[in-house]
């Protein structure tokens, strides 16, 4: 059974020695871990930092591409390189380590295939009250739309059976922390959760800049995946919203035109048609856009595949 532990690191010159240092090279179940760091292209020595505090494996992306973007290279890194289970954390030592043991157990034992590791939101002294709200609120949203009850949605302390890992597919360049929770949830793998400990803080926040841009982009990302999913459920409401109006405003119409002779109130009608034709269009293009869903899902499903089979074994 082997484990590869990912790291993906922008600019961690500072903490990534740490990082790694604290990161478990034996564990029971295991046979051999490996650590692999993903330099998104970093202008500092995150590079030479990881090689040199014993990292197995360091790719260099020649530009930076974000943390999704990096950590979706380390998910295929990581099946390239043979792991039977993927183990992610973050460069800035926040995740205690010694959880890894922890956090893989439920794939180990055939309870889940991917596992998120829960922090303790009120126990973090330096979450403020707004961002431990919107890390709870973000959460929450996001059990309904993956039905996955998972108490710290935005956590990227996670592992990976081979198969969930192969089955996950990043779309956003922002983070793949909310994302592929809806997406395991819509595939049907089974996820678990485990409670973790965390380090002091080493650094601020990047990925959160301010809270008004990580709720934007937040809603931006779980918006897109779901209509990636269900395009003819959100589609055939935006055509409902649309239709509807118009039949009130059509019934609106006739009632003036028997009761008033059929003076005025023509704008009525006009507004209707509009409305029922953008309707009638949207609907058209929510079934197209389901057919187009199914054909991505076929094709999906064949890329992991060929992840899981043919491209991906032991150097």
């Amino acid at each position: 059974m082997k484990l590869i532990i990912q790291i993906a690191a922008y600019n961690e010159e500072k903490t990534l020695e740490a990082t790694l240092e604290d990161l478990p090279r034996k564990l029971p179940g295991i046979d051999e871990i490996q650590v692999l760091v993903v330099d998104d292209g970093s202008t500092d020595r995150t590079g030479e930092v990881a090689k040199n505090a014993g990292a197995d494996h360091v790719k260099r992306l020649t530009q930076n591409r974000g943390l999704a973007g990096a950590f979706r290279t380390a998910l295929d890194e990581s099946l390239r390189l043979g792991a039977d289970i993927i183990a992610h954390t973050d460069a800035d030592n926040q995740y205690a380590a010694g959880d890894i043991e922890k956090l893989i157990a439920p794939i180990l034992s055939g309870e889940a295939d991917m596992v998120v590791g829960a922090r303790d939101m009120e126990s973090i002294e330096h979450f403020s009250p707004s961002k431990k709200f919107l890390q709870k609120l973000g959460s929450r949203v996001v059990r309904g739309f993956s039905g996955l009850d998972i108490p710290d949605a935005t956590s990227g302390f996670r592992a990976y059976s081979r198969d969930a890992a192969s089955r996950l597919n990043v779309l956003s360049n922002y983070t793949y922390t909310l994302e592929t929770l809806i997406q395991a949830g819509r595939e049907g793998i089974a996820v678990a959760w485990v409670p973790i400990a965390t380090n002091p803080k080493t650094r601020e926040s990047r990925l959160i800049s301010s809270n008004w841009n990580y709720i934007r982009r937040s809603v931006a990302t779980i918006f897109r995946i779901f209509v990636l999913y269900e395009p003819f459920k959100v589609l055939a409401t935006l055509a409902a919203a649309l239709i509807l109006p118009a039949l009130m405003l059509g019934m609106r119409f006739l009632y003036y035109y028997f009761t008033q002779g059929g003076q005025g109130h023509v704008q009525s009608l006009i507004l209707a048609a509009i409305l029922t034709i953008i309707g009638f269009q949207v609907f058209v293009l929510g079934i197209i856009a389901d057919l187009l869903a199914a054909n991505r899902r076929h094709i999906t499903e064949l890329l992991n595949r060929r992840r899981r089979d043919e491209g991906f074994g032991d150097e």
